[in-house]
């Protein structure tokens, strides 16, 4: 009984507009950014195991970011040359380093030329030699017993070298 006479009343509220006010501001409706649902997952799909958690990213310099430290000092222990990998040849210099936390590391010397070594006391910081296997980590050049790379004019920032004095001239 209640069911015909509330269907009349909104058939007649719905005919008639809804009377706002005009010192109101129109609000838009608020629409998401993709107008189609995101799809969930089926029964079946749930229990065959689709829902699996994602692999955590490996670190690319585990020693410093397991002790979260961009830097750490360390003492090297051996100082040899490594191949590259395949299409790339030539010789790498590296350095078998044992870091102030205890670990055992290999770290790319970069730049020409070098004066560390067994004993030296250098600074190490993150990132690989992309062609060397097993080379995680660089040595910082111009910090503590690793000297700057002499007569270096560009990017010399990168390897410890100071700015060139100017020749004077008629002096």
């Amino acid at each position: 009984m209640a069911a015909p006479i509330l269907r009349s009343l909104w058939q007649s509220l719905a005919r008639r507009p809804a009377a706002v006010p005009a010192c109101l501001p129109k609000i838009q409706p608020v629409r998401s950014f993709s107008t189609t649902p995101a799809p969930q997952a089926t029964l079946n799909q749930v229990l065959r195991g689709c829902r699996k958690a994602q692999r955590a990213r490996h670190a690319v310099s585990p020693a410093l970011s397991d002790m979260h430290c961009p830097q750490q000092k360390g003492v090297c222990l051996k100082v040899g040359i490594t191949r590259p990998k395949k299409p790339n040849s030539g010789e790498r210099k590296t350095a078998r380093i044992r870091l102030s936390s205890g670990r055992m590391i290999t770290a790319y010397i970069p730049g020409e030329g070098h004066n560390i070594q067994q004993h030296s006391v250098v600074l190490v910081r993150g990132g690989r030699s992309q062609d060397c296997p097993g080379v995680r980590y660089h040595l910082v050049r111009g910090a503590l017993d690793l000297a700057g790379v002499s007569n270096r004019k560009s990017s010399r920032s990168k390897y410890g070298t100071k700015k060139p004095k100017k020749a004077q001239v008629g002096a």
